[in-house]
């Protein structure tokens, strides 16, 4: 009996996540996760080849910064400036320096951690309906698709390049449960494994 019943859950749940089109929105974010990486290293060997050695400006940068301004850095644009600056630039100068897994576990520590805090920028906005009413209308897709397959878009947000601090301060917004956030964000450190693997390929 137990058997059957978990079974017409899955199947409900699987008839939901199909009416809702959430599979074709995967199959698409997927592809675009896909395409951006191809972006992305086409971008850097592009610019490997004609215009600057990329080696030698990372090795540069790990030789001027200390590794703690620039994992700070990340932090702020993960968090204060809303995903800025692409994660990327920053998993290509921990796969530079001198303890690459380290400072990749770093960097993705700090995406998690400013993931967190605009998820408490966006509850603390929820509180005032003026302000949270105009960034709804501003990030309203995201808001939408939160409402309706709740963890699961922020595993995709987590995963692909859809804007993981926006999705965060949305789960605020909409007082989706810290620690079910906190959860499905975890995949943020599978995004970070796999461009890093992408990059020790490509340079």
């Amino acid at each position: 009996m137990k058997k059957k019943s978990f079974s017409n859950r899955l199947l409900r749940i699987h008839r939901y996540y199909k009416i809702t089109r959430f599979y074709l929105f995967l199959k698409k974010s997927t592809y675009k996760s896909f395409f951006m990486i191809l972006i992305f290293v086409l971008l850097i060997l592009g610019i490997d080849s004609f215009i600057i050695d990329i080696n030698s400006l990372i090795s540069n940068i790990v030789e001027k910064y200390p590794p703690s301004v620039v994992i700070l850095s990340f932090l702020c644009s993960e968090s204060i400036l809303l995903g800025l600056i692409p994660p990327e630039l920053f998993i290509l100068w921990s796969s530079k320096s001198a303890s690459p897994l380290l400072f990749l576990f770093a960097l993705a520590t700090a995406s998690y951690i400013g993931g967190a805090l605009s998820y408490l920028v966006g509850l603390q906005l929820s509180k005032i309906p003026n302000i949270s009413k105009y960034i709804e209308l501003k990030i309203g897709k995201y808001i939408i698709n939160l409402r309706k397959w709740g963890g699961l878009f922020i595993v995709v947000g987590a995963l692909s390049p859809i804007p993981h601090s926006i999705v965060s301060v949305g789960s605020g917004l909409i007082q989706y449960k810290f620690k079910y956030y906190l959860l499905w964000s975890l995949f943020r450190y599978l995004r970070f494994i796999i461009y890093y693997l992408v990059i020790l390929k490509v340079l």
